[in-house]
């Protein structure tokens, strides 16, 4: 904090910026640690991007989180950009460094990957990524990184799949492969499978392969209660992770950035869950 007498500030933009709980989130963080910072949910138009976040510089914010389709279009208006969020293309934080500039970042991947932990280690066994959305390339890299021994990427949306497997495999260590419509898990021997896009209906071209009781199930949905991928993993009895134990990681990792504080994933869970009304 460069002036004691002011209060820290720190945002998040969005479009469309109403219903992130990212203000709830970091609110109840803050009362926790009696800090004296302030946070602001701000609309921006994708169009003034730029112009917002030259504000959020000029204005000596601490930084910002980006939701959306902004998280695609920040990167280019920044002034250094983090190694993961130049590979996937998009970033969803910006903090401010001691010389006062922005910087990019991109948390997401390691937020699911964090969140998998707790659960498994997945340098042991093969990943399936569902989608190829900024979530699952910046997940591919950060699993790439860890060591794991090999990526599966299926999207049945936009077939961009062989796109990602190929920026996976010129990454040191990587190991991908693509599937296309169908999706052997004895086979494959995936023991993880992460639903990257939980909010986008699974086509009706698409089946989801048999799982298995020894699966860890990552969905990313806000609304694990709709998740097809949750119900399928519930039928066979597989480990679970929803959406909101993701975003609990991705958001602990984002207020240690921007504050320093070391936030607890399972209060920040609790938090979801009141401000979601589950």
């Amino acid at each position: 904090m460069i002036n004691p007498a002011l209060q820290e500030v720190i945002a998040v933009l969005g479009h469309p910026a109403a219903g992130n709980p990212a203000q709830f989130l970091f609110e109840r963080v803050v009362a926790q640690d009696s800090l004296d910072w302030r946070f602001l949910t701000l609309e921006v138009s994708p169009v003034r991007l730029a112009d917002a976040i030259a504000g959020i510089s000029a204005l000596g914010f601490g930084g910002c989180m980006l939701a959306g389709s902004l998280q695609e279009t920040a990167v280019g208006f920044t002034t250094s950009v983090s190694p993961a969020a130049q590979f996937a293309g998009g970033c969803n934080l910006l903090e401010r460094n001691k010389d006062g500039q922005l910087v990019a970042h991109l948390t997401l991947g390691r937020g699911v990957l964090d969140s998998i932990r707790l659960h498994a280690d997945p340098s042991t066994t093969r990943s399936l990524i569902l989608g190829t959305n900024l979530l699952a390339r910046s997940l591919a890299l950060e699993l790439t990184l860890a060591g794991t021994p090999g990526i599966t990427v299926v999207d049945p949306w936009d077939s961009q799949a062989s796109t990602l497997a190929k920026a996976i495999n010129a990454v040191e260590g990587g190991n991908a492969s693509v599937v296309e419509n169908k999706v052997n898990l004895t086979n494959e021997d995936i023991g993880i499978i992460i639903a990257a896009e939980g909010n986008r209906p699974i086509p009706d071209d698409f089946q989801l392969p048999e799982f298995r009781e020894d699966l860890v199930v990552v969905d990313t949905s806000l609304d694990p209660k709709a998740s097809e991928t949750l119900k399928a993993a519930t039928n066979a009895n597989s480990c679970r992770i929803d959406g909101l134990e993701v975003i609990a990681c991705i958001m602990a990792i984002n207020f240690r950035n921007l504050t320093g504080i070391e936030t607890d994933t399972e209060a920040l869970r609790e938090a979801l869950d009141e401000f979601l009304d589950y």
